[in-house]
């Protein structure tokens, strides 16, 4: 075991006990939440996997995940807005901070990957999961002004 796998262990540890806690307790807002949070954890993660095992394949699956978990966060906003519109969930802290952990993991790959094409991906990555979460998490703490139901 290196110390990529052992931080990707420690992340999904922590997401993933989070993001339980989450889906087992409480109204469908923080369900929602916790959906956004195990994208969060779980994207990262992959990140620290692939750099462990030396797996490309890893990446890519990390990019889809970027790419679709706060699509799936922004669809359950929508579906489930009726239900939302009696306490907003207040997701800021918990949404700045999967932000940094997103920013840390890609800056730390990108530092140790090199310049080159793997170096564009994980920006592309890092982009795609930092504005997917900033953005699910404006749609979960009150929408966006003008929009009806997110």
């Amino acid at each position: 075991m290196n110390g990529w796998m052992l931080a990707a262990t420690v992340v999904l540890g922590g997401g993933g006990a989070a993001a339980l806690w989450g889906v087992g307790t409480g109204p469908p807002a923080r369900r929602v939440i916790a959906q956004n949070l195990t994208t969060s954890a779980v994207c990262p993660a992959l990140l620290l996997l692939a750099q462990g095992y030396g797996r490309p394949a890893y990446v890519d699956l990390a990019l889809l995940l970027a790419l679709l978990g706060p699509v799936g966060t922004l669809v359950f906003a929508r579906l489930l807005s009726g239900d939302l519109d009696g306490g907003r969930p207040g997701a800021w802290r918990l949404t700045w901070a999967a932000a940094a952990l997103g920013l840390g993991v890609v800056v730390a790959l990108c530092v140790a990957t090199g310049p080159g094409r793997a170096v564009v991906k994980l920006l592309v990555i890092g982009a795609l999961l930092i504005g997917g979460n900033v953005i699910a998490g404006r749609a979960l703490s009150g929408g966006f002004q003008g929009v009806s139901g997110g």
